[in-house]
């Protein structure tokens, strides 16, 4: 993996593509600086190197036209304050102040591009203007994990104008790493914990994983499909009825390669989708007809606590209750408990997809487990095994 440690960047400029697509309040205030301060040890390496650095980035999607609302210089002050020094930015991202400014950048500066996504031609993975961003810089460094899976101009295209100075950020090595340490490296045992809603979003996640792992922990939603097609009663809760058939295929393939699969046992019902609905426990095959599962039981939870407790390497993908509902979040806040406890025993854990990630970082689970992901997509479709373009331009 061609990484920026393999490079001195003394005197020389650093294009980096970052993921700077943060979350805002209304006054346009960055909430989030979470995927800010994952990049901060790239830069810091190139600054420190005696390099200068040109960020670029998209945020939002205001369809290829310029927009106060999406305009970077919104975020500056945010960017400033977590790499603490002054950030230059240009208004544009192509044309003559760009190609200025970044010729004018000194050895120890930060210079940040307007958003790329202003412009049509970044999300058509246009070459003309891969090679117009490429004319500012000696080196492009790829550190933005959540565009990845992308095939754009900034992020796969460009690349092809670096030959030899094209390099992997700090924070996407650390993101390749923890995935490779879960579908090839890692030590054994091995668990995997999806959640989630539908059986649908996860069958390739499923079939590329079920070589690498030990263990296959089934909850949330997509768990009811499961219990249906092996004969149980799941009353009013989700379920992909055409997706019946493809869930006992995959208990099928699981048990042909040793993989034990654990699903619920019991479940915590309500009588509507809502947190203030009636609740009571049931087991998992044999729910009453007007109610439906919301959360794990406690003897699911105790089930998976000593799964967890065995492994070695831990994948979390996806909550196993309704979790947004505090009264259905209890079974997602104990599996998140076993996964600290197993990290602070030494299991290496990793958290990935959107409704994990905001699940411990709401509930403080994010300095408990040994990696969380900053990528949604991109990670997922790395688990599928599906090569990312953004990965693939860096290695070619």
């Amino acid at each position: 993996m061609k990484t920026i440690n393999d490079f001195d960047f003394k005197g020389k400029k650093a294009l980096v593509r970052v993921d700077f697509n943060v979350p805002q309040s209304a006054d346009l205030k960055v909430t989030d600086t979470t995927r800010i301060e994952a990049v901060k040890p790239t830069v810091e390496k190139i600054l420190n190197d005696g390099g200068s650095v040109i960020l670029m980035t998209h945020l939002g999607r205001p369809k290829g036209k310029p927009s106060e609302e999406f305009s970077l210089k919104n975020i500056v002050p945010a960017i400033e304050e977590i790499l603490g020094k002054p950030v230059k930015f240009c208004a544009d991202c192509i044309g003559d102040e760009a190609a200025q400014m970044s010729a004018d950048l000194k050895e120890g500066e930060i210079l940040l591009l307007e958003n790329l996504r202003f412009y049509n031609e970044e999300e058509a993975g246009d070459v003309d203007f891969a090679e117009k961003l490429s004319k500012y810089a000696d080196a492009y460094v790829n550190d933005a994990f959540g565009t990845a899976h992308r095939e754009h101009a900034s992020t796969a295209v460009i690349a092809q104008f670096f030959p030899q100075t094209k390099f992997f950020g700090l924070l996407m090595a650390k993101e390749l790493e923890a995935i490779e340490k879960v579908l090839g490296s890692g030590e054994k045992p091995v668990t995997a914990i999806l959640g989630g809603s539908k059986v649908s979003s996860k069958i390739t996640i499923i079939e590329n994983m079920l070589p690498a792992v030990d263990n296959l922990i089934i909850g949330g939603g997509m768990a009811f499909t499961f219990i249906r097609a092996l004969g149980g009663n799941i009353g009013k809760s989700l379920l992909e009825e055409d997706k019946m058939s493809l869930a006992l295929e995959i208990l099928s393939k699981a048990k042909a390669m040793n993989v034990k699969i654990y699903l619920p046992v019991d479940t915590v019902i309500a009588d509507e989708f809502s947190n203030d609905a009636a609740r009571s426990e049931a087991d998992i095959y044999d729910i009453p007809d007007e109610w439906m599962g919301m959360d794990v039981g406690n003897r699911t939870r105790t089930l998976f606590h000593d799964v967890i407790m065995n492994s070695r390497t831990i994948l979390w993908n996806g909550p196993v209750g309704v979790f947004e509902m505090p009264n259905f979040s209890a079974g997602t806040e104990a599996l998140g408990d076993s996964i600290a406890e197993a990290t602070r025993l030494g299991a290496f854990s990793l958290v990935g997809g959107g409704d994990s990630v905001a699940f411990v970082k709401q509930f403080g689970y994010d300095d408990k487990v040994s990696y969380v992901s900053t990528g949604g997509g991109a990670m997922l479709e790395s688990l599928e095994g599906k090569q990312l373009p953004g990965v693939k331009a860096i290695n070619n």
